[in-house]
């Protein structure tokens, strides 16, 4: 689908002052200033973030709570269970609970449910089938139980406590001892932003900070939690949630510490992803490290990727990750047979593209990948996609969002057509009855329709500014790298150029072009390698792009790097600006 073209419009006296203040490229004022950094001391706290800003954490209501009870717990030698969710985000939160309750000497294991045998959160059936028979005194959520209170109350009358911990919208607290989870509606911290790691992180702070006061440490090594930041900003950063405020900060140093190779297990993940740069940067862990992991999961059972995250052996490392990269390999097959059975059943029946939302079932599809195939069409196609398959005679889905669309809000409106479901804004899950699915693709269909505007089903990019050839440096390339990490709500820039001609094309893998680019009326009429992902590269390249939309970045290769545009967008005509 074409894309919109938003170019921004900052303040320019905003720009320059940046310019002033901080001694940087007008461009990077340009992009601070477009990303709401408005003010020296905001862009100052944005490009150089500290541990020492994020005392906020402290204020997540029922910390305090949650922490007085692990740290007796811990005191009494308690049987602690950590029950974690299948995804990244879920996986690093289980991995960095673990180990910090085991160095705390801790009675302590962990269970992650498998994805198709047991499905996502805490259910009735875990506390009867897994926590009793440990004898489980406490149970601690990780990036799930917000929607678990029939769990709670079992786990009550078997004399089980539970400590939620988790992110995702919540409907109805659960009766737990304490519901750490900042989107509860009577929790004022304005931690929305954080990921479950991002809550289970803030735990540990509050948890070694009352075991410190009391003393613990006299006998064992504080853990140091700046290195587990490497664990909080995979989490993160897979998770898709806002890369601002405390977010940034843990990210940011959680990539420094990556790029330290502390720990093993990332290690070997990134030797067997082929990633040969000096540091990684977010876009790798969203894009490489991340599926790695989801894959477990996806594939098999997310225990593998905690395997591979706590191990401090160098070679099992290797092995598992090796095993993860297979797992991942499979993944990208049975994703690839879904989207092209789904993309020739709507060549074969465009009218079901006349929907807002599109809906569809097939009991063959592999439960596993369904949020990555509905992701991809919901991007391309600028629309609510939910996929649905058959398990144990029920329908479970996946569901995945665009933009301005609150996924998790029009669900609960349909929730009468619905068995169960869990989520947020831009991703759920659901499960329904058959007897069910007609009414409920009706109801999603109407209210989507009903509810939501036009303009939000229309794909656009946005630009930040012009930027011809001519302003392009090494000295700009550097800058721009401080604004890193790149995601949600602080996404990496994206320029505008003019007049773009093709001076030499190559096919590269079949669907990628690379390029030499040049605009005939620059002052230093230089050309500039590119490269255009994912297109149809077996059409002729015209010579004239006209205008492109593209990113700045290095491009490292045979242990050298140079600069390289990725081409984005390309569009024949001048585009009026929008503000």
């Amino acid at each position: 689908m074409d894309k919109t073209w938003v170019i921004e419009q900052p303040d320019q006296r905003l720009v320059r002052h940046l310019c002033r203040k901080l001694g940087c490229h007008p461009v990077t004022a340009t992009v601070l200033v477009n990303r709401k950094m408005d003010s020296e001391k905001k862009a100052a706290g944005f490009l150089k973030p500290s541990l020492a800003d994020i005392k906020s954490l402290f204020s997540l209501k029922d910390l305090n709570t949650a922490v007085l009870r692990i740290a007796d717990a811990i005191d009494k030698k308690e049987r602690i269970l950590i029950f974690g969710d299948y995804d990244v985000d879920g996986i690093t939160s289980t991995t960095i609970m673990f180990e910090f309750l085991k160095h705390a000497g801790a009675n302590v294991r962990y269970h992650i449910p498998h994805r198709i045998n047991e499905g996502y959160g805490l259910k009735p059936e875990h506390i009867a089938d897994v926590a009793a028979p440990m004898e489980i005194d406490l149970i601690v959520t990780v990036d799930c139980g917000s929607s678990s209170g029939k769990a709670v109350d079992c786990a009550r009358q078997a004399g089980i406590d539970v400590i939620v911990t988790d992110h995702h919208d919540i409907a109805d607290i659960p009766p737990a001892h304490a519901v750490v989870n900042p989107k509860r509606c009577d929790c004022t911290s304005g931690l929305k932003h954080l990921a479950g790691v991002g809550v289970a992180f803030a735990l540990l702070l509050g948890l070694r900070k009352q075991l410190r006061e009391k003393g613990f440490f006299t006998g064992i090594a504080e853990p140091n939690l700046k290195e587990i930041c490497d664990l909080v900003a995979l989490g993160t950063i897979a998770d898709i949630v806002p890369l601002v405020y405390e977010n940034r900060i843990i990210t940011q140093i959680g990539m420094e510490t990556i790029n330290s190779g502390l720990r093993p297990g990332i290690a070997a993940l990134v030797e067997a992803c082929g990633i040969k740069k000096p540091a990684l940067e977010a876009e790798d862990l969203a894009f490489r490290l991340g599926p790695r992991l989801n894959a477990a999961g996806r594939m098999d059972h997310a225990h593998l990727a905690v395997d591979l995250l706590t191990t401090r052996d160098a070679e099992k490392a290797r092995d598992l990750a090796a095993r993860i990269n297979g797992l991942n390999t499979r993944r990208q097959n049975v994703e690839a047979g879904i989207l092209r059975r789904i993309e020739m059943y709507l060549e074969q029946s465009p009218q079901i593209l006349d929907q807002k939302a599109l809906v569809l079932a097939d009991p063959e599809w592999h439960q596993g990948v369904l949020g990555i195939v509905a992701s991809r069409l919901a991007d391309k196609y600028c629309r609510p996609v939910i996929l649905f398959t058959s398990s144990n005679g029920m329908w479970v889905g996946s569901a995945r969002s665009t933009p301005g669309i609150d996924l998790y809000g029009h669900l609960s409106a349909c929730a009468d057509n619905l068995e169960a479901f869990g989520g947020h804004a831009m991703a759920a899950g659901l499960s329904a009855r058959p007897e069910q699915m007609k009414d409920f693709s009706r109801s999603f269909n109407s209210r989507i329709s009903k509810y939501c505007q036009d303009s939000l089903f229309v794909s656009s990019v946005r630009i930040d500014c012009e930027l011809g050839f001519d302003m392009i440096t090494e000295t700009l390339a550097n800058e721009l790298l401080g604004l890193e990490p790149f995601g949600e709500q602080n996404p990496e820039p994206v320029f505008a150029a003019n007049n773009v001609e093709v001076v030499f094309s190559k096919v590269m893998g079949g669907k990628h072009l690379r390029l030499m680019l040049r605009q005939p009326d620059s002052l230093k009429k230089h050309t500039l390698p590119a490269v255009w992902f994912n297109i149809d590269a077996q059409r002729p390249v015209p010579r004239h792009l006209g205008r492109i939309a593209f990113r700045l970045r290095w491009n490292y290769y045979n242990g050298k790097k140079d600069l390289q545009l990725v081409v984005e967008e390309i569009a024949k005509t001048l585009l009026t600006q929008e503000s």
